[in-house]
C-alpha cells in the first residue's frame, strides 16, 4: 500500500471513517497539484536513501534510527548526508539518522520536555498534531505508545522531511497529511490535540480555537503552545507588517487573554502550565539551517525586544479539556 492507503487503513481501524469522504479527494488533489518547485527533486532524493535490514528505531529519548550490527562507512555516510541536505532548511528536530546528526534550527526536544509533564497519558490514544512541521513531536507522541498519531501541515517540505523517517517505521500508525485544519471535518474523535507554534499565524485565532475543539472527543485534552506577551486579560498585540521578521504574525495575546479566549470557546480546566522566554540557544542557525534565525530578529542593543521594537518572543503552554 502507498502512504495514502496506509493512512486510510488506519483511519478506518480507529473509527475515523467519517473523515474519508472529504480527505480522499483532498489528498488526490494535493498529489496531482502544482506543488513546491523542488517537490520532484525531493521525491527523487527519497529514492536515494539507504536500505538496511538490521536497524532499530528509538523514539523514547529523541527521534533516532540506529544500525544494530555495524556503523555506516565514512564514504556511505558522506553520500547519505548529501542526500539529507537536499531537504534543507531543517527547522524542527533534532533527528539522528544512522549516525548522522541533523542539528535543526529549533531544539524541539527542549520544547517537548517542557510540555511532556502536563500531557495526559498517550498510551493507546488517538492524537492529532496541528501544524506538525517535519513531525518531530509527532514521532515523540508515537514513542509514548499512542495508538494513532496524525500530523497535519500544508507545507510540502515538511511532508518530505517526515517521509524520510516514516519509511523506516514500517507500518507504524503515524501519518502526515498535507492539509490544514480548516480542511478537516468536525471529527470529535481525538483524545489529545496538540497545537504548538501555530496560533499567532492565524488571522482568526478564535475560529482556530473552535477548529481545535471540534477535533477533540469528550474528555479530550488540548495542548496549546504559542507566543504570548505580558499583560492583563485585555492585552493583545497585533504587530505591524512584521514581528521578529515574520510577516504572518497576526495576534499575540497575554496569557490571561488567551485563557479568556479558550473559556469563551467552551474549553474547561484551562491551566497555564509553562512560561518561558525563547533563547538563542533554543532557536539558532546551524549547518542544516543556514538562514537567519532568532539572534538576527532581536534588537542588537536590547535582546528583550524584537528588531521591530516589540517584546521578544515568550512562549506559554496551556492545557484545557473538552467536557
Amino acid at each position: 500500500m502507498n502512504w495514502k492507503q496506509l493512512a486510510y487503513h488506519d483511519l478506518l481501524k480507529h473509527g475515523l471513517e467519517h473523515w474519508l469522504p472529504s480527505l480522499i479527494p483532498q489528498l488526490d488533489n494535493w498529489e496531482n497539484s502544482e506543488r513546491h518547485g523542488d517537490a520532484k527533486k525531493w521525491e527523487k532524493q527519497l529514492t536515494q536513501l539507504p536500505s538496511f535490514d538490521n536497524y532499530s528505531v528509538d523514539l523514547s529519548k529523541g527521534v533516532s534510527l540506529l544500525l544494530n550490527d555495524h556503523d555506516i562507512s565514512d564514504s556511505h555516510k558522506a553520500h547519505v548526508e548529501s542526500v539529507l541536505k537536499q531537504f534543507m532548511p531543517w527547522r524542527k528536530g533534532p533527528f539522528h539518522f544512522f549516525g548522522i546528526d541533523i542539528d535543526t534550527e529549533w531544539r524541539s526536544d527542549w520544547k517537548w520536555e517542557r510540555v511532556l509533564p502536563f500531557v495526559d497519558d498517550l498510551k493507546g490514544k488517538k492524537v492529532l498534531d496541528v501544524g506538525c512541521g517535519s513531525g518531530y513531536h509527532l514521532f515523540r507522541m508515537l514513542g509514548l505508545e499512542s495508538s494513532l498519531a496524525i500530523g497535519i501541515d500544508p507545507t510540502d517540505l515538511f511532508f518530505y522531511q517526515f517521509s524520510i523517517f516514516k519509511r523506516y517505521l514500517n507500518n507504524k500508525p503515524i501519518h502526515f497529511l498535507p492539509i490544514g485544519i480548516e480542511d478537516m471535518p468536525q471529527t470529535q474523535s481525538f483524545d489529545t490535540v496538540f497545537s504548538m507554534g501555530v496560533l499567532y499565524h492565524r488571522r482568526d485565532p478564535i475560529e482556530f480555537l473552535y477548529q481545535l475543539k471540534n477535533q477533540l472527543a469528550r474528555g479530550g485534552q488540548l495542548v496549546l503552545e504559542t507566543i504570548v506577551i505580558d499583560g492583563d486579560i485585555n492585552t493583545v498585540l497585533m504587530p505591524g507588517e512584521r514581528y521578529a521578521q515574520m510577516r504572518n504574525v497576526w495576534f499575540i495575546p497575554s496569557c490571561a487573554a488567551l485563557q479568556q479566549w479558550l473559556a469563551r470557546v467552551g474549553f474547561k480546566d484551562i491551566k497555564l502550565v509553562d512560561l518561558s522566554t525563547t533563547t538563542i540557544e533554543e532557536q539558532r542557525a546551524t549547518e542544516w539551517m543556514t538562514n537567519h534565525s532568532l539572534v538576527d530578529f532581536l534588537s542588537p542593543t536590547d535582546p528583550t525586544k524584537t528588531i521591530e521594537g516589540y517584546p521578544a518572543p515568550k512562549r506559554a503552554v496551556i492545557t484545557a479539556k473538552v467536557k
